[in-house]
């Protein structure tokens, strides 16, 4: 296999907006980033993921564009990003940038100049189609926020795509110059230094000919066989990587929606020339059932190891994933799959544990270092997700919820849960800024934040900087072959990986309550690589796994 900067890699995903504010103006910024990187040094990732720092009316807070090659006034200057990249070089990490290629803002020049007529050049940027025949939409698509996916426009008469709000109309890639502006703006950055893209729903930018209705099935099948993986998108990320990618010492990351384990081999291949690597879905929406919100299921040890399991054989010996638990579009890591109350601490290191030992590219969550929690919005008007304010805007409309049970969803779920401020001390506001930030921070900063971690050698986050550095001297941590043990066991995770002559063992108890695991198999003499508790509770042949413990030990 071919070892490239970025496999072996971790990627740490800032959301500038509640990142740090250098200004005190409530809202995170590139000087508040640069401020904190030798912060972000010190946890030992390798790469640096931006979510959206261009120009944009923030609609969907920066997902949708408006100048693929200016800064958005509120995070600063070309001036404070150059000196953001270099910072980071300087300190030996690399930096991706969000590529939002799939939607643009409805405020972009190409969108305001083809709306003003049928005739203009920009209009087939964009996807227009003529009324039903009874005046409705052309299909029954909806949008993932809810709602119709497409807009009448009054002038025209006739309706726009737009998979996700209204005002991010869909890029009609079919268009040869829709792509060549894109291959443009990402060479614009590249030529700056940037090593690199997350891609934002790339699986997207194909539209299914003719636009046919969708099947009366789940939102999440319909994404998988009518929005994503559409007739034209291999050729397009092929076309993208010819023209664009190769030519840098840089590497596309996918966000694979709609992207399931017996389509991944046709983007991340190496042998196709499209994506380096992407990271999917079923991992991070295993406890959804059908659409966020509206139906939750258990969490399931059993089945998070399946999905582990068939997406590493998927991609063994031919491609590549990253692996997440967490980012801005998801709730908190430890709230959903650990226990942020009586186990806070060690759940969170367990956690990290058993995804820091997976094969593929790491990829962390901004905040998930210090354990950061679900936050409780008390009313609806605190909340800031379009998303969330989506749903619950229809279940005013359609009243299939309370509207205390629709904002009980919206806590539970929803997209501000991961977009409250990064907590930095115990002061206002944990630290991010003096005045009240964008996005209400949560009470907990008071426990919960950097200053009371640092100095702690039993804390979350150098919990994380130790994990982190052992993976990196270890590659073992990354590229092991598997071998499942008490694969069916509903409570433990329990894995032996080796390479070459190097084997480890990674022991990981997802109850409240001590587990036995017969360790017949572990031979007699052993290093304790990563332990989340002070010691080990062993017997002959047997290890005590205290609850939510997590292990790796060296058996060579």
């Amino acid at each position: 296999m071919k070892l490239t900067w970025f496999k072996k890699g971790t990627i740490y995903q800032i959301y500038p907006r509640s990142f740090n504010d250098s200004n005190n103006d409530g809202v995170g910024d590139l000087r508040g980033v640069i401020e904190k990187l030798d912060y972000i040094q010190s946890l030992n990732v390798d790469i640096i993921w931006l979510s959206p720092i261009f120009s944009s009316p923030n609609d969907d807070n920066g997902y949708d564009i408006s100048d693929y090659r200016e800064i958005m006034p509120e995070f600063g200057t070309m001036e404070d990003f150059d000196e953001l990249l270099k910072g980071i070089h300087d300190r030996g990490m690399r930096l991706i940038l969000d590529l939002v290629a799939n939607h643009c803002s409805d405020e972009h020049m190409w969108f305001e100049e083809a709306k003003k007529s049928k005739d203009s050049p920009y209009r087939d940027y964009f996807h227009w189609h003529k009324p039903a025949d009874d005046g409705g939409p052309p299909n029954n698509w909806k949008s993932f926020f809810g709602g119709s996916a497409w807009e009448w426009d009054e002038a025209s008469g006739e309706y726009y795509l737009h998979l996700f709000t209204k005002k991010q109309p869909d890029l009609n890639w079919e268009n040869p110059k829709v792509r060549e502006e894109i291959y443009d703006a990402m060479r614009f950055w590249l030529d700056k230094g940037v090593d690199g893209f997350r891609m934002d729903v790339i699986p997207l930018i194909s539209k299914p000919k003719g636009y046919p209705d969708a099947p009366e099935v789940g939102f999440r099948k319909i994404i998988e066989e009518v929005y994503a993986n559409g007739p034209t998108v291999h050729k397009y990320l092929n076309e993208m990587n010819e023209k664009v990618i190769s030519k840098y010492d840089a590497f596309s990351l996918a966000e694979g929606v709609g992207i399931n384990e017996t389509k991944a081999g046709l983007y991340v291949n190496t042998d196709r020339k499209e994506l380096d690597m992407l990271y999917h879905f079923d991992i991070l929406e295993c406890t959804i059932v059908n659409g966020k919100f509206e139906e939750v299921s258990p969490f399931d040890l059993v089945q998070m190891k399946r999905i582990f399991k068939k997406w590493r054989e998927a991609v063994h010996n031919t491609g590549w994933i990253a692996n997440a638990m967490g980012n801005h579009d998801f709730a908190r890591m430890v709230s959903r799959f650990g226990n942020d109350k009586e186990y806070h601490s060690e759940s969170a290191k367990m956690l990290i544990t058993m995804l820091a030992t997976q094969n593929g590219t790491l990829n962390i969550y901004q905040g998930d270092e210090i354990g950061m929690t679900n936050i409780t919005l008390e009313t609806i008007e605190e909340v800031k997700d379009v998303q969330s304010l989506n749903f619950y805007e229809e279940n005013l409309i359609n009243s299939k919820f309370s509207e205390e049970m629709a904002l009980e969803m919206i806590n539970k779920e929803g997209r501000d849960n991961a977009r409250t401020p990064v907590q930095w001390n115990d002061e206002i506001n944990g630290g991010f800024s003096i005045v009240d930030p964008w996005l209400k921070s949560n009470p907990n900063s008071e426990i919960i934040n950097v200053k009371h971690q640092d100095n702690d050698p039993n804390s979350i986050l150098n919990f994380y900087r130790s994990l982190l550095k052992t993976r990196k001297e270890h590659d073992v941590f990354v590229f092991g072959e598997f071998e499942e043990i008490e694969f069916n066991s509903p409570n433990l995770y329990i894995y032996k990986k080796t390479l070459e002559n190097r084997s480890i063992i990674v022991a990981l108890n997802f109850t409240e309550s001590d587990q036995v695991f017969k360790a017949s198999g572990v031979a007699n003499e052993y290093k304790v690589l990563i332990n989340n508790y002070a010691d080990l509770n062993t017997k002959e042949n047997e290890l005590i796994l205290r609850p939510y413990q997590g292990l790796v030990l060296d058996i060579d």
